[in-house]
């Protein structure tokens, strides 16, 4: 049982925290059944998802109760994996990378491929503060779902579960894209929870995000017996760090820049002659990031100068902004809708970032978020949201979720004429990136 279990249902719904500048669609008061695209298969994935509750909501607490970091999500692979054997799946454990894994399963002949995403890891020192353990098993849920689909109504296709380690700032994501995880896929799906409304989904996009090293050299000298003899890293840094925070009166109010020291050998009586700055840029799409990397880049140089230091800025990779695929996106939202809650374009993970957003600049993709009941500043990467991520609550939204991926992921193999405007909203969305680029 986690601690979140213990809290009053009551008192966190009391204090839902959520900011958006207007109020979510509200769902009809009279839902039409006819309107959702095959129904009695959508039942069948409800009732399939909603009769493993009990077992995913064992392997969500268990992964809870086991935050592991990036890369090194061992106990989560092995769990993971086990499940999804125990279910029948052809399982490749260590897919490219020592804690990524893949779980397979087809069905029939000649029909389409599904892919879906479980994330593992946790963040230092405050755990499942971002909610992977209710993606880990939303990746399950959606795959267990659309299996039984395949299976009870004879519909040929394939899906494809990836376990994607490193997402906070490893990029797991990437690098599986780039070794070909994901070639063959004709639509890839997962979630994200978040503060929001309860009973709503959100289908914003989020942030692109630029991850630099900046190091600054210097010379080392006794604190207080000849300082002039030394040349001040951490000077640098923190002259770097000044210089940002100048540069921001000229900065679109979209972007974000921030980072943290690291100290390299420090001690108090030495001047350091070694210090790290790791900086994140972030901007509303990839077009917008690379002109804010440019006026971002020259503060830390200008430290260098001013100190008298060396400095060395690395890249350590981009993730990209979610396109979220608009048909994928609009079959969602017309379940969410007509059966299940309300849709939102506003709050969600929109001012975040993911790797996934790499995902979706290479093949059609959807990323949703899903609300969950959080306390006043108690949103992603805190304490309270790593209480959140483990209620009972959180996990009958993740379910719901899990319900409308698999229903648009059905869609996708059945409905020949949808996929095609899948893949022309892909296409379309191509086209308006390389005029943005260009």
């Amino acid at each position: 049982m986690c601690e979140g279990d213990h809290v009053p249902q009551q008192s966190w719904n009391d204090a839902v925290l959520w900011h958006r500048d207007d109020k979510a669609t509200p769902a009809p008061q009279d839902p039409h059944p006819e309107r959702l695209y095959k129904p009695e298969v959508l039942k069948t994935i409800d009732d399939t998802i909603h009769g493993l509750s009990e077992e995913l909501r064992a392997l969500s607490l268990d992964i809870h109760g086991h935050p592991e970091l990036l890369f090194k999500e061992y106990y989560a692979h092995d769990t993971y994996t086990a499940f999804m054997r125990k279910h029948g799946w052809k399982v490749t454990e260590h897919l490219h990378l020592e804690t990524a894994w893949e779980a397979t399963f087809e069905h029939g002949q000649g029909g389409r491929v599904i892919g879906v995403n479980s994330e593992m890891d946790a963040l230092p020192d405050i755990g499942h503060a971002c909610g992977h353990n209710l993606i880990g098993i939303a990746g399950v849920a959606v795959s267990l779902g659309l299996r039984a689909a395949l299976e009870k109504h004879n519909i040929p296709g394939k899906i494809v579960l990836l376990g994607t380690p490193a997402e906070e700032g490893g990029d797991g994501k990437t690098i599986l894209l780039k070794e070909g995880a994901y070639k063959g896929m004709d639509a890839c799906l997962m979630c994200h929870p978040a503060p929001g409304p309860l009973g709503s989904v959100s289908l914003t996009s989020c942030y692109a995000r630029e991850k630099l090293m900046v190091e600054y050299e210097g010379h080392p000298a006794h604190s207080a017996l000849s300082p002039w003899e030394g040349r001040n890293a951490l000077d640098a840094a923190v002259l770097g760090y000044v210089n940002i925070s100048a540069l921001r009166q000229q900065l679109k109010p979209t972007t974000r820049v921030h980072g943290i020291f690291e100290a390299v050998d420090w001690a108090v009586n030495i001047v350091p002659a070694k210090a790290r700055f790791m900086c994140y840029i972030r901007a509303p799409t990839r077009s917008d990031l690379l002109p804010t990397v440019e006026r971002v880049v020259p503060c830390f140089h200008g430290a260098a100068q001013a100190s008298g230091c060396k400095v060395k800025v690395t890249s350590l990779g981009q993730s990209f902004d979610i396109r979220q695929n608009k048909a994928l996106s609009d079959e969602v939202a017309n379940i969410m809708l007509n059966k299940y809650g309300s849709v939102d374009y506003e709050w969600g993970i929109r001012y975040a970032s993911t790797d996934f957003g790499n995902v979706s600049y290479g093949l059609p993709a959807l990323h949703p978020s899903f609300s969950i009941p959080t306390v006043p500043d108690g949103g992603n990467h805190t304490h309270d949201f790593a209480k959140s991520a483990a209620m009972i609550e959180a996990h009958k939204q993740c379910l719901v979720m899990s319900i409308a991926l698999a229903g648009a992921g059905l869609r996708v193999l059945t409905d020949d004429a949808f996929f095609t405007e899948v893949k022309k909203a892909f296409e379309e969305d191509k086209e308006i990136r390389k005029f943005k680029d260009a």
